[in-house]
């Protein structure tokens, strides 16, 4: 990600929203070019330094009508995050220098050529120097500061990172609104499908969240943090500029973000699934076992027996608790059935799912339970099936039918 210093956006006072820099396919379709020289440069520059980099990136923006040093910089910063410098973890660097003050430390003043009180001509004290360390002076001078990070050179880029022009710059375009969203102090999700995905990346972002219904159907969530309880702050914001990129693999979302601008004031970030910000993040596995997966293909899309199997299902809530359902069987007259898988997993997992269930104890569950879990659940209100390896479709039926 990129830091606060590369930050570019515009207050809209008269509206209190704030737009972060984004470059659009119409206004700003030249950077197409730009994007695919800088990817050349980098992939080219293996053994140069970095400042040598990038001003040779710097260059290519030199009659841009558009130009932004902070721009420039985004881009160098995420070019540089995929490549690979070389460090000086020995800090011989710094042996080196101090080595070569005290030798030269009792010469000084030194002048281009020996002259009155200037006795010490500049060149002759560097050879003596190289001789003493039997190396080049020019390969002295060059390691001399190499642990400066401008001096750095690079040892490898990684070529699949942006696979051409266009990733790179959506890759800016989305960095920018995570550097907005690190004063943001809450998130507010507005979601009609891909609801479990985006509570998923949420809580792998390390967010809280809490999510009503609302009444055209569509649901409500809002992400922060603990703290939120107590004051408005703005430290869960690094978590919801992480969280972004899953939010936008997701489809059917509108997102609203107060954003703390310092002493100017508080301000909104707009965002939704249509404006067209890309992540490369794959969406969540759709199946969280093989089980659940081997049984979706087995049933297939075809009903039976009136049954038609749907794994993106409505979740259920309850207050401040949601349960996504593993599967819903529903009936060609209309009813529906609820099924949930619990296999093999950890104590504290089964412990949580069975409180899960209790909750909703007036829905129409049936529990496809793994035989060495069985005996958790077995005294819960629902019709249950065990099974060992693989569920078999016929007592499934049958259960459906007399559900």
């Amino acid at each position: 990600m990129l830091t606060r210093e590369h930050a570019i956006a515009e207050l809209k006072f008269r509206v209190l929203k704030i737009e972060p820099d984004r470059l659009m396919s119409g206004a700003h379709g030249h950077y197409i070019g730009y994007a695919e020289e800088m990817l050349r440069i980098y992939r080219e520059a293996v053994g140069l330094r970095r400042r040598d980099i990038h001003r040779n990136i710097e260059l290519i923006f030199f009659d841009d009508p558009f130009y932004h040093p902070r721009r420039v910089e985004s881009f160098c910063k995420l070019l540089d995050d995929k490549a690979t410098y070389e460090r000086d973890s020995d800090r011989n660097c710094a042996k080196l220098r101090s080595e070569l003050f005290l030798a030269a430390g009792s010469k000084h003043p030194l002048s281009s050529q020996k002259e009155g009180l200037f006795d010490h001509a500049e060149q002759k004290v560097k050879t003596e120097i190289a001789e003493s360390h039997q190396r080049p002076w020019r390969e002295i001078e060059e390691q001399l500061f190499d642990d400066v990070l401008s001096f750095n050179r690079m040892k490898a880029f990684d070529t699949t990172a942006f696979p051409d022009a266009r990733a790179l710059l959506a890759c800016y375009n989305v960095a920018q609104f995570q550097v907005v969203l690190f004063d943001a102090t809450q998130m507010r999700i507005h979601a009609t499908t891909h609801l479990k995905s985006i509570l998923r990346f949420a809580k792998l972002a390390e967010l809280m969240h809490t999510i009503r219904r609302k009444e055209d159907g569509s649901f409500l969530i809002v992400l922060d943090g603990p703290a939120s309880v107590l004051e408005q702050t703005r430290r869960y914001g690094t978590c919801m500029a992480k969280f972004l990129p899953g939010l936008l693999s997701c489809d059917g979302w509108k997102m609203e973000a107060d954003v703390q601008r310092g002493r100017v004031g508080m301000f909104k970030l707009v965002l939704s699934a249509r404006d067209g910000l890309h992540a490369p993040v794959p969406p969540p596995e759709e199946f969280d076992s093989d089980v659940e997966r081997k049984f979706a293909e087995k049933w297939g899309a075809t009903p039976r027996q009136g049954w038609k199997l749907e794994r993106e299902s409505e979740p259920l809530v309850q207050g401040q608790h949601i349960f996504f359902p593993d599967f819903v069987f529903r009936h060609e007259s209309g009813e529906t059935v609820i099924a949930e898988i619990v296999g093999y997993w950890t104590q504290k997992y089964l412990a949580e799912k069975r409180l899960t269930l209790e909750r909703f104890q007036d829905r129409r569950i049936l529990l496809l339970l793994r035989e060495s879990t069985a005996a958790q659940f077995g005294d819960l209100p629902f019709p249950t099936i065990t099974y060992k390896n693989g569920l078999k479709l016929e007592p499934i039926i049958e259960a459906l039918r007399t559900a």
